[in-house]
């Protein structure tokens, strides 16, 4: 038999026992699992990182630290985790974020604000482009900004893709680096930001970059609160560079009462709703990385410490 520890919060565990007894019986896999286990004991941790649980040291049998969440910056500085770290990248939380974003691009797109929104009652009828006459950019190129390029390409929108390091997706226009972000935000009319929050993408949307887009353009950040400048969005807002901005994510969560974001025009504040890992789906992944490890294989969606995702 393993020991698997169950290393969140309360709640957590009382959503996700039951899913990852079940995934783990189909597994096959003898386990015991629990909330509280002698750490010497402990084969896999199933992990979030706003847990007690932050010195690994003691935990000297364990095989690997499998994440819940698909963000892991505020583990991956952790110095005592030695041993593999896996992010959740589940079926169930890409799909809702793919359904999200390609939601709100559509409200752009179509100009939906002005008809659900119209308190003067305005007669001011606008056809909407088609999709193939609308640049879509994808800042971040992993699972969930892959999922949502596909979903936009089946729609028929021109869809450009920029990641740090080179991708390709099939029918996006991949770029990479600092010239290829220049070059994605100059045709973003639509633009979607799915990256990680490392050191390198803190303030990625700044005065700079944000005039690098189509006067007008629209942001939709799902990603991560720090991406963005603050100060600098709602700046291009109040100039018109920027036309409406969705954000999901914030610096500080829930979003302080006060912020200028709540109050402004041409923001939609949406409170960390766009994708959630749903514990079915996310115990398989969980359960696929216990077998892995079991068998001697490599596990999957392994976190690269140096580059912090």
């Amino acid at each position: 038999m393993i020991n698997v520890l169950f290393a969140a919060r309360t709640e957590r565990w009382e959503t996700y026992e039951a899913p990852l007894r079940t995934a783990l019986a189909r597994a096959g896999i003898d386990a015991h699992l629990a909330q509280d286990i002698t750490p010497a004991e402990v084969d896999y941790i199933v992990y979030a990182p706003n847990s007690d649980l932050q010195d690994f040291t003691p935990y000297t049998r364990a095989k690997a630290v499998l994440n819940l969440w698909a963000g892991v910056e505020q583990v991956t500085g952790n110095k005592t985790l030695r041993i593999p770290l896996a992010r959740m990248v589940d079926h169930g939380l890409t799909t809702g974020m793919a359904e999200w974003v390609t939601g709100h691009v559509m409200r752009y797109h179509l100009g939906m604000d002005a008809h659900i929104v119209n308190p003067s009652h305005a007669w001011a009828p606008e056809t909407p482009p088609l999709a193939a006459q609308r640049e879509v950019a994808i800042l971040g190129l992993g699972a969930l900004g892959t999922a949502c390029a596909q979903m936009l390409l089946g729609l028929g929108f021109r869809v450009t893709g920029w990641s740090r390091s080179p991708k390709d997706v099939a029918g996006v226009t991949c770029l990479h680096g600092d010239d290829g972000l220049a070059q994605a935000l100059k045709r973003a009319e639509i633009a979607v930001t799915l990256l990680p929050d490392t050191a390198a993408t803190t303030n990625l949307l700044n005065a700079d970059t944000l005039a690098q887009m189509p006067k007008g353009a629209y942001l939709i950040n799902p990603g991560r609160g720090p991406l963005i400048d603050d100060d600098a969005l709602l700046a291009a807002l109040d100039a018109g560079q920027i036309a409406h901005a969705t954000l999901d994510v914030f610096r500080t969560e829930p979003l302080p009462q006060g912020h200028p974001y709540w109050a402004h025009p041409r923001v939609t504040v949406t409170p960390h709703i766009a994708a959630e890992t749903r514990a079915s789906t996310a115990s398989e992944t969980i359960v696929e990385n216990i077998r892995r490890g079991e068998a001697g294989v490599p596990f999957i969606n392994l976190v690269d410490r140096e580059l912090g995702y």
